[in-house]
């Protein structure tokens, strides 16, 4: 029987690099983008696309028509991810009230399997950096924020709504870094304005940060060997700011450090940092919520899916190398230094092979 992928969000960061991965395969790829999104990327890479919006339902329905009897497979990225301190009601929306009406949908249509992302942000915090790993059921007065809640309420709609008939796997990847990010995410801003010289200090702290390209085969995987109503972690590496920022720094070629905020200092600024984002219309990346992410406990398991989806994440140097040589090649870093970086990307490449 032939296989139809059906992927929500796919000119998203993980969304593209999913479908990347599958088209390379040579599978059948339906990717569904809003209507005012750019078809281009897609086409060029041989899917269908499907235009719309996932909390109509009347748009959606679209893709799991004509399938000529096609075993299908729905792997739903579409979401927003928030680091925002206020919680907006699109938020909600979107990430809830989008994932119901696809879930729905692949229950009417007995799709094979739905891979649903969600997020390590909807897992409890254990204290005293206790290591996490996964739960089995989802509550979001247990979490803190405005998307770990959105994500935690529709994990559990997931969940529920396999006592209809819903073969649903759903996978929590940690904070996703990597190339191929046409949309923005946070962490790819970060890098960005660092090596154009734009962010010019920091905070101490650190997080989980797995390569987006890691969690795509994981989730991939997943539709082959991951069992039905497992929940799978598809976490990196911890690392600390500091130890980013001083790949980066080598990368560039920069001699001094960036300055260090004392985090109290941060903390009271954070409207303000939000407020300058805001004015260049771009997602902040210094907020209230950042600033306790990257003080809260990181350490996730991922065990369960090395064991069922043989998820081995790669190194984060060689994720950070990758990022930086994109952004070059996008020309999203400034002209002047383009060719100091390549220089300079050229030996560190050598060393982390």
């Amino acid at each position: 029987m032939s296989r139809i992928y059906i992927v929500t969000g796919a000119n998203g960061h993980l969304g593209n690099t999913i479908v990347r991965m599958l088209r390379n395969q040579n599978q059948i790829v339906r990717g569904f983008i809003l209507p005012n999104d750019s078809k281009k990327m897609l086409k060029s890479l041989g899917v269908q696309v499907f235009l719309g919006d996932i909390r109509d339902r009347n748009s959606t329905e679209q893709l799991f028509k004509d399938t000529h009897d096609a075993e299908m497979i729905v792997i739903h990225t579409a979401g927003i991810v928030s680091i925002s301190s206020k919680k907006h009601p699109i938020l909600f929306d979107v990430n809830i009230n989008g994932t119901k009406n696809i879930a729905d949908l692949c229950v009417k249509y007995n799709v094979h399997k739905f891979i649903h992302i969600s997020s390590v942000h909807a897992i409890p915090e254990k204290k005293n950096n206790e290591v996490m790993s996964e739960i089995n059921h989802f509550d979001p007065d247990l979490v803190i924020g405005g998307y770990a809640k959105s994500k935690a309420i529709a994990s559990q709609y997931v969940l529920d709504l396999m006592k209809r008939g819903l073969n649903a796997i759903i996978v929590h990847p940690s904070g996703i870094i990597g190339p191929n990010d046409y949309g923005r995410a946070h962490m790819t801003m970060m890098i960005e304005d660092y090596l154009n010289g734009h962010l010019t200090s920091r905070i101490n702290g650190a997080y989980d940060f797995v390569d987006v390209r890691d969690v795509a085969s994981g989730i991939i995987q997943a539709t082959h060997s991951g069992q039905i109503g497992k929940c799978y972690i598809l976490s990196g590496h911890r690392v600390t700011l500091m130890e980013l920022f001083e790949q980066l720094r080598k990368i560039s070629g920069r001699k001094k450090h960036i300055h260090v905020l004392p985090m109290w200092f941060a903390k009271i600024t954070a409207p303000l940092a939000e407020l300058y984002y805001k004015i260049r219309k771009l997602p902040p990346i210094y907020t209230s919520y950042s600033l306790y992410t990257i003080s809260s406990n990181s350490y996730f398991s991922n065990q369960l899916a090395h064991h069922d989806l043989n998820y081995t994440p790669r190194s984060m140097d060689d994720t950070i190398y990758d990022t930086v040589k994109w952004l070059v090649k996008e020309k999203r870093i400034k002209r002047t230094t383009v060719i100091e970086f390549i220089k300079s990307l050229k030996p560190l490449k050598k060393k982390t092979e």
